[in-house]
């Protein structure tokens, strides 16, 4: 069975042109790449403060798809952020695995507290669905990748997200040498950020080695602050 799967950072689906959160726009962007399955970060859930929605079940019925919302953190201890599934077929099990700060802060930059999604969606008997958002600072990396790599089961296995390094980056070997990475299918080289004139390849699609990778593109489309990667991938 051939699925398209897609990574989308959507910086709580504000419109990169207007400025202003734009469900319609994030949804026909979904429409017009013919995912069945997207794993999206920098989303919102319910909270107090205005523009905390239910970001996740607000796209999900505009597309007719199922959802889950992993929280990662709660900005000012109320507002929900984190990374979301949503997919044309059920999710069968779903659960928000923390991502372990690091003891000590290394860098000076901007840390986050950040969370890998795990589900399983019910596609060819089961296929596992990972999507993370990787923090900053290579400490923070080091930490998710630990993560990540602690979850990937042996086959039937797709990893996806904003990781935030380029592919040279060796925090990434880990994951490299477990999983596939769909972007060698890529005709020529593509870069997804920032999405109207990107200079930087920083989110991925993995796929465990039994499944195959008919196609991968990341297309010239600006909604978002990223380009969407999406790749098509049988499933057996």
């Amino acid at each position: 069975m051939n699925v398209r799967v897609m990574s989308y950072n959507t910086q709580h689906c504000l419109n990169f042109i207007t400025r202003k959160i734009d469900y319609d726009r994030i949804a026909d962007t979904v429409t017009a790449c013919g995912a069945d399955i997207v794993g999206l970060q920098e989303i919102r859930g319910k909270g107090p403060k205005a523009g905390y929605e239910a970001q996740a079940k607000i796209l999900a019925d505009k597309l007719g798809f199922h959802c889950y919302f992993a929280e990662a953190i709660r900005f000012d201890g109320k507002n929900p952020y984190g990374n979301a599934l949503l997919s044309r077929f059920p999710i069968t099990a779903a659960e928000t695995v923390a991502i372990p700060d690091p003891a000590v802060r290394g860098y000076d930059g901007y840390y986050e507290t950040r969370c890998l999604l795990k589900a399983t969606v019910a596609v060819g008997g089961g296929l596992s669905v990972l999507v993370s958002h990787f923090g900053l600072n290579p400490d923070e990396q080091k930490s998710a990748v630990d993560t990540v790599v602690g979850h990937i089961p042996n086959t039937r296995c797709v990893f996806m997200g904003d990781l935030n390094v380029t592919p040279d980056n060796a925090v990434l070997r880990p994951i490299q040498q477990r999983l596939y990475d769909t972007a060698k299918v890529f005709s020529a080289p593509k870069l997804s950020f920032p999405s109207d004139s990107p200079t930087m390849k920083i989110d991925y699609i993995f796929v465990s080695n039994d499944l195959r990778v008919s196609a991968a593109d990341i297309p010239a489309i600006v909604s978002s602050d990223h380009r969407p990667h999406i790749a098509t991938v049988t499933v057996p």
